[in-house]
């Protein structure tokens, strides 16, 4: 793509972003339209006695109450298994499970309501950690018992290869619950329409696996179902799900009028999905000279209540647990378990980021005890162009484990000579350095419906309209459509009218997720570029009596040489109506030719480079500089890119420093962002530095691939090791606590930071 496609430009949706026309989901109203309330468990596991709405249906304003009984199809979702019920009759697992729902002609009736409906419970056990749920004397949540999904990895022989190693590391890291804390909460509009059908305006990131999800709860027929899903407030994984639409849809039918439900902050997070939970056991060995020979790993995830993305997302942690690194003998064993939390589900980075906390943090702990550096020991087990992937299968061929290593190792040198020379002048605060890499499947994996797709189509107007299935969940993956369209039919932006997230308008073009959008969109355009081309510049010929072959699409119209000959609009008025232009391309995202489940085919590399300061004081760590270096293929929009890295690198910076969504007996310690705290404009390093590394090996075909992700997988590492750097404390579990420092610095600071040294020096 040329540097002026690339080069920063205003983004399709970004002025009426910016000046606050553009209207969410959320923002629309209809004439006649009722609001929506969900009345949810009290319980976090119970059984339930009795429903009685009585008192609740006889409130003035009120139009409708459903409960289980209303349901007509299948009272259950869930986009693998659909497990959680739509509304519970009989049992409770979470407090956010849906016992009811009320529409009424206000949200103030519509909360009276549910206060007025009387459930009778009957409290049960909770198992409020994985470690309680594999008692064999647990209750059992699921008819399959307590494990959702079990996940390996294995090669050699690592025990043996244990007695082998010259130096051995043994940690357990514990990373926390995550909230997606998007600005737009879960929320939208459901309209029946006069087909019997409906219109189902909800940001989602899969328009067409809610429009099946819905079809089976309703009992209708997936084409009587329109589900309008752009442009979203948000998601980073956490509108993959089902989550209002059922109830919407339901009070809609039952009411035959809109029904609007938007929930407050506290209903999302009583409800909403979060980043699993994990608790990771480690044993890595090396020989002398820093080459891996062994390692073993236990990932145990809290699932929460249902299964949602649970099994894939346990699937991609057992994966990447081993990294860019070629180690000869591993065992990587995951269990995913149920207990009576809040649902785990599917989150930016999609179970890469624990798994990288950890095997990063073994990286620099080997490195310590082998005196090398850190780069060093990386270096010397690198994955080489032509490896197999981490699952021992077939990938694409790369060159970017070692292209990240190189260029970040460049960036953190002279960091960690300022911060030796900040710490000589400086008592109470000390500055550190440290990096960590990664790598990053995109795409679902080998034996995953994972289709994509696209259509071209030249317009009545003139235009060249252009439709995915994707939703722009503030991503910017207008902008991606807008450079490679406009790049691979050499027109203008002026010329293009671009579709997407609305089922009846677009082709199924998979899952807006698991960075696959602008990789998907290269490919398609790829397809269909030349039959398109080669089809508008037939009928343009037939309109000139030019030879098509000598015509070519150009900004604004069609061209012979330098000289446009026809405008698109005039083109358009010659053009028959019954004949239209109109390419269409169906494809599988590309996989590994090896059966391997899960596995993926193309990576994204990502080295990070961390700069904290920590206050010795108040054992608050400060990030004041953060670089990343990505190897993703050629850049398409770099602004975009650019953004999607640093708002990966914030968001990560959270879970490293300050987010927990905890829980005890299965109940949320923090219900709104009064106390959950995630980072603001001043926890921004004011250094943020992007490069990327454009360059495919040679013959590469697959182009650019997503960065939707990447930017947030390596951050924890690299903090983590800086802090060490800076006053010796090795972190074992994320959000990194002032506490925990505070505690290392008066029991067990080394020769870098002591406390009572510092206070009698």
């Amino acid at each position: 793509m040329s540097k002026e496609n690339k080069k920063r430009s205003i983004r399709p949706d970004g002025m009426a972003k910016v000046t606050g026309s553009l209207s969410y989901l959320t923002d629309l109203s209809f004439p006649d339209m009722l609001y929506g309330k969900i009345l949810r468990s009290q319980h976090p596991h119970a059984k339930i006695i009795s429903i009685d709405t009585s008192r609740a249906e006889q409130l003035p304003g009120v139009a409708a109450i459903i409960t289980a009984k209303d349901v007509p199809g299948l009272n259950g979702f869930g986009i693998v298994m659909p497990d959680q019920p739509v509304f519970c009759k009989d049992r409770v697992r979470y407090v956010g499970d849906a016992i009811a729902a009320v529409a009424a002609a206000s949200v103030e009736i519509a909360e009276k309501a549910l206060e007025r409906i009387e459930v009778v419970y009957k409290p049960l056990p909770v198992i409020d950690s994985p470690k309680k749920a594999l008692d064999p004397a647990a209750p059992v949540l699921h008819a399959g018992g307590n494990i959702l999904h079990r996940a390996e990895n294995r090669r050699g022989d690592v025990e043996t290869a244990f007695t082998h190693c010259a130096v051995l590391v043994e940690e357990t890291y514990r990373v926390p619950r995550q909230m997606h804390t998007y600005m737009e909460t879960e929320g939208g509009v459901v309209v029946p329409e006069k087909n019997g059908g409906i219109t189902v305006y909800c940001g989602s990131q899969h328009g067409y696996k809610d429009r099946f999800q819905l079809s089976r709860i309703l009992g209708m027929e997936e084409g009587k179902i329109r589900v309008v899903s752009s442009p979203i407030g948000g998601s980073f994984g956490g509108k993959d799900e089902l989550n209002i639409q059922p109830y919407a849809a339901l009070l809609a039918l039952a009411t035959g009028r809109p029904v609007k439900i938007h929930q407050t902050r506290r209903e999302s997070v009583l409800s909403s999905i979060k980043r699993h939970p994990m608790e990771i056991k480690v044993k890595t060995g090396a020989d002398e000279n820093g080459k891996l020979l062994a390692f073993g790993a236990l990932i145990i995830a809290d699932t929460g209540a249902y299964s949602t993305l649970g099994p894939a997302v346990l699937d991609f942690a057992v994966e990447h647990a081993v990294g860019p690194y070629i180690i000869p003998n591993v065992e990587v064993t995951g269990l995913s378990v149920f207990t009576n939390n809040g649902v785990s589900g599917e989150f930016r980075g999609f179970g890469g980021n624990q798994v990288t906390f950890a095997l990063e943090g073994q990286m620099d702990r080997l490195a310590e005890k082998l005196q090398l550096d850190p780069a060093e020991i990386r270096r010397r087990n690198l994955r080489k162009k032509d490896d197999r992937g981490p699952l021992g299968h077939q990938i694409a061929e790369t060159t970017g484990a070692s292209d990240v290593l190189k260029a970040i190792k460049k960036k953190l040198e002279p960091k960690i000579g300022e911060a030796d020379r900040y710490n000589d002048q400086h008592k109470w605060k000390k500055r550190g350095a440290g990096l960590a890499i990664t790598m990053h499947g995109g795409g679902l994996g080998y034996g995953r419906l994972d289709p994509a797709g696209g259509r071209l189509r030249f317009t009545k107007e003139g235009k060249i309209e252009i439709a995915f299935g994707f939703e722009e969940a503030g991503q910017g993956i207008l902008s991606v459509i807008e450079k490679i369209t406009c790049s691979s039919l050499g027109c203008s932006k002026k010329d293009l009218s671009i579709v997407v997230g609305d089922t009846s308008l677009v082709p199924s073009t998979g899952s807006t997720t698991a960075s696959r959008g602008t990789s998907m969109v290269w490919h398609a355009l790829q397809r269909m570029k030349g039959e398109f081309r080669r089809k508008l510049a037939e009928r343009a010929g037939e309109v000139t009596g030019i030879p098509a072959s000598r015509l070519q699409l150009g900004k604004g119209g069609i061209f012979l040489g330098n000289s446009r000959v026809l405008d698109y609009g005039r083109l358009a008025k010659h053009m028959a109506r019954n004949d239209p232009v109109e390419v269409t391309v169906k494809f599988d995202f590309p996989v590994t030719p090896d059966k391997i489940n899960g596995g993926h085919f193309l990576y994204a590399f990502a080295g990070t480079a961390a700069e904290v300061e920590v206050d010795l004081l108040t054992g608050s760590v400060k990030v004041v500089g953060l670089d990343q270096v990505v190897a993703a293929g050629p850049v398409v929009n770099e602004i975009g890119y650019t953004g999607q890295i640093e708002g990966g690198s914030v968001m990560a910076l959270g879970y490293t420093l300050m987010e927990d969504a905890a829980m005890k007996e299965g109940r949320y310690l923090v219900e709104n962002l009064d106390q959950y705290f995630i980072p603001t404009i001043a926890d921004v390093p004011f250094h943020m530095e992007v490069e990327p590394i454009e360059d495919l090996v040679a013959g590469d075909l697959y182009g650019p691939r997503g960065v939707g992700e990447i930017g947030s997988v390596a951050v924890a590492p690299a903090v983590a090791k800086a802090i060490h750097h800076a006053i010796g404390f090795w972190a074992t579990r994320l959000p990194v606590s002032p506490e925990d420092i505070l505690l290392f610095g008066t029991k067990e600071g080394d020769g870098r930071w002591n406390m009572k040294k510092q206070l009698n020096p």
